[in-house]
């Protein structure tokens, strides 16, 4: 049983079917609703990496899994997830800026990673919308996008394909433990049995977890999308404060703000006015495409801004995969894949093994 039907709980739910394993997803509100459908598909480790770790080693993973996932999820949904691997631009604006991206260049090139450095003039040969203030630029190959909306959507349909039972509307209220083992959950539509279970409950994981392991909170991120009605930017371009998203019917996403305001899922004015700010700043030309839509969404955050994932060292039968924070679109294969794994065999990838419960402690 899975708790939480976002991209997350939604990946290890096929993931397990694939496997034969019968998968039940509760949902409290709809499934893909929540924080997948507010996100903006930005699968870019490298963009934001800071040195080589064991979180770049699983996000890069999960990265280079996406052209087969989103091959395969064609095959199961009939839905193009809209995979972009035109790559993504991060500008700098200033000095300090400049020399933070000679750093960044030179150690992900050190360990392998493709990273391109461009000057002021190729950025704007590349990209001509870009302000004339850009200094340099970083292009990243491999950190791509994708249409997280068109995602939840294939992710569904592949689900049920499979012989997921995927229940909305089902809140959690508590989960059972007999003998230090899941035994069930108590939800809005009754009592559910159940071996076990996943907590993937994105922001509101914490009021679930009956081993009271995670302290995850939400964090608001406010989006705008304008219409253009040319082709604005082709790449991913992101700077210290934003960054913007180009899709493939001429929408153009702005984001975003991250805010600790608890669950007011509101679009407020300044949030809006910051966002127009630094998209203006990235492209002044923002400013003349129409403003069509926004909307905000709570990135689930646990206290170190790692994933929580894998099995918990105290109950038989727990898991947990949740505390994505801005992850969550981008680490959806990898996590599907991981805990299917470590759900059938009990085993831990050392890929997971960072991330464990028991790792936090």
């Amino acid at each position: 049983m899975i708790v939480g039907g976002g991209v997350i709980g939604l990946s290890i739910a096929r993931a397990l079917s694939l496997r034969g394993v019968r998968v039940m997803v509760l949902e409290k509100n709809e499934c893909g609703r929540e924080a997948s459908w507010a996100a903006g598909g930005i699968l870019a480790p490298q963009v934001e990496a800071d040195g080589q770790d064991s979180f770049l080693e699983l996000a890069c993973a999960s990265r280079d899994l996406y052209p087969q996932f989103a091959r395969s999820l064609f095959d199961e949904s009939a839905i193009d997830i809209e995979l972009d691997t035109t790559g993504t631009l991060y500008v700098a604006f200033n000095e300090a800026e400049e020399r933070e991206f000679r750093a960044r260049f030179a150690w992900q090139n050190s360990v392998g990673l493709r990273v391109e450095w461009l000057n002021a003039e190729e950025a704007r040969a590349l990209e001509p919308s870009l302000a004339t203030n850009v200094r340099c630029a970083l292009r990243f190959p491999n950190d791509y996008q994708v249409e997280n909306r068109r995602l939840v959507e294939a992710l569904i349909i592949s689900n049920r394909k499979l012989g997921t039972v995927l229940l909305d509307h089902c809140e959690v209220r508590l989960v059972q433990i007999a003998d230090g083992r899941i035994s069930g959950v108590e939800t809005s539509q009754g009592y559910i049995k159940a071996s076990s279970v996943v907590i993937a409950a994105g922001a509101w994981s914490s009021f679930i977890d009956p081993g009271d392991q995670l302290r995850v909170e939400p964090v608001r991120g406010q989006m705008l999308c304008f219409r253009a009605e040319r082709k604005f930017i082709s790449h991913v371009v992101y700077s210290s404060r934003g960054y913007l998203i180009p899709r493939r019917d001429g929408r153009l996403i702005a984001g975003s703000t991250s805010e600790r305001v608890g669950f007011n899922k509101g679009v407020t004015t300044e949030g809006r006015e910051k966002i127009k700010s630094l998209a203006t700043e990235i492209a002044p030309g923002v400013a003349e495409i129409p403003l069509i839509d926004s909307w905000s969404g709570f990135r689930p955050r646990a206290h170190d801004d790692l994933p929580v994932l894998g099995m918990s060292p105290e109950i038989d039968g727990l898991f947990y995969a949740t505390g994505h924070y801005r992850n969550g679109i981008l680490l959806a294969p990898v996590t599907g894949e991981l805990l299917a794994e470590a759900i059938i065999s009990r085993k831990v990838s050392p890929l997971l093994a960072p991330f464990t419960p028991a790792a936090r402690v």
